[in-house]
């Protein structure tokens, strides 16, 4: 990290304000150079910035000395008049000077590698820069102020402690040890299995809340699924026509409901049909629907009670289409609705908020919010169940399970090994971060 980058913070385009980041040894030769002297540390002040003669603007300069800055190295930041031809001439100068444009997420690495914050930290920036619900900000919120590090970290300690039982019987056998020392590592290792087997149970939570909870309406031709579509969408998304299987595809929208981000998905009605084309969208519907969080199924009077039915799984909300049309006996676990009068609409959104708040609210932060973690704590239990088993058979080779288990947890926040990982995850950072 010899290099000094430098990295237009804000929106391209035209603006009241571009901010250019830069970081790294030459910082304050860089701002001498273009006439930003005398800075006083975490002090904003407004300089003329020059470059071989020629002025750039007058812009408020702030300068960030080492390890107290962003990266933990001597930073700055110059915050320009946004006009295209402002920043383009900043940037200019700032490349002869020898200062380099960033790669995508360049800053916040540095940071990690400075020990400014760990690897599960730098990826809650990432989430919190692309945060569009409030749930999503808290979550990432709460994994940048390390809540995620101390659930790993807790992991992690008590597996070092089995480990620390079973290598003092190993590697002391001769001193003053308790007999069958390691074997008390076996409660130890009892309780962390199920706390690991808890965090993945209830992983998706986490990962929901970051990349949306999934709903998917399904059901007969003609139950009413696009209209409903439409209606919860508040827009015409969806063809509507009284015309069965004109829906074909499956068509996803992104909305937000009490506080939670959601994807919803249209999709073909279910029914057997020598059509290629419609029997392929049957086949994607059912995909979908095996693939959905939670699924809506949509009934209309008169539909036939085979086909949907049959898919039906606990969980699952019948919605009663059509109901200004009457006719119905559907039971009395289904909700009535019609998007012709606008009846039962409301009473559907709050319910989808309802189950989106047991879903994915928690007391506890999720262990997950990334599938990366998950891996790696799947990762974490399958080592672990390993050395409990061999921990009553032979304690030198649970202590080699033991430390596969820890270097599994120590990946997510970064501790060890994560040069192969580094650059898949900054790598989808925007530039400026």
């Amino acid at each position: 990290m010899t290099n000094t980058i430098f990295a237009l913070a804000t929106p391209p385009g035209r603006g009241a304000i571009a901010v250019i980041r830069l970081s790294g040894p030459a910082v304050e030769a860089t701002l001498a150079s273009l006439g930003a002297h005398g800075l006083k540390p975490r002090m904003a002040s407004v300089r003329n910035l020059a470059h071989q003669g020629a002025t750039i603007d007058q812009a408020l300069v702030l300068r960030f000395v080492a390890p107290h800055s962003y990266t933990g190295e001597d930073s700055a930041e110059l915050h320009l008049h946004g006009g295209r031809a402002v920043v383009e001439a900043a940037s200019r100068a700032l490349i002869a000077l020898g200062v380099r444009p960033a790669e995508p997420g360049e800053f916040t690495r540095r940071a990690f590698q400075n020990g400014r914050m760990d690897l599960a930290q730098a990826e809650a920036v990432a989430d919190l820069i692309d945060a569009e619900t409030t749930a999503q900000a808290k979550q990432a919120l709460g994994q940048l102020d390390g809540r995620l590090s101390e659930t790993y970290a807790g992991f992690r300690r008590d597996l070092l402690h089995a480990l620390a039982l079973v290598e003092a019987e190993i590697d002391f056998p001769d001193e003053e040890v308790p007999d069958n020392l390691a074997r008390t590592a076996g409660p130890v290792l009892d309780r962390l299995i199920e706390d690991l087997r808890r965090a993945i149970d209830t992983g998706r939570r986490g990962e929901r809340v970051r990349d949306g909870y999934r709903i998917v309406l399904i059901g007969e031709t003609n139950a009413g699924k696009s209209s409903l579509f439409n209606a919860l969408i508040a827009r015409e998304a969806a063809i509507v026509t009284p015309i069965a299987g004109t829906t074909r595809d499956v068509l996803d929208a992104e909305l937000v409901i009490g506080g939670y981000a959601v994807t919803l998905s249209d999709t073909a009605g279910l029914r057997e049909s020598d059509d290629p084309v419609e029997a392929e969208g049957v086949r994607r519907a059912r995909a979908r629907a095996e693939q959905a969080d939670l699924r809506l199924w949509v009934r209309a009077p008169g539909d036939p009670t085979g086909t949907a039915a049959d898919y039906v799984r606990p969980g699952d909300l019948i919605v009663a289409a059509k109901s200004d049309l009457g006719g119905y006996d559907f039971g009395d676990d289904v909700l009535s609705v019609s998007t012709t009068t606008g009846q039962g609409l409301a009473a559907l959104h709050d319910w989808i908020a309802s189950r989106l708040a047991r879903d994915l609210a928690g007391a506890d932060f999720p262990a997950v919010t990334r599938e990366r973690h998950r891996l790696r704590l799947s990762e974490a239990l399958a080592a672990v169940e390993a050395g409990r088993v061999a921990l009553d058979v032979a304690p030198e080779m649970a202590g080699d399970d033991l430390r596969r288990a820890a270097e599994a947890l120590a990946r997510v926040t970064g501790a060890i090994g994560v040069e192969d990982i580094l650059g898949q995850v900054f790598s989808t950072f925007c530039i400026g971060k």
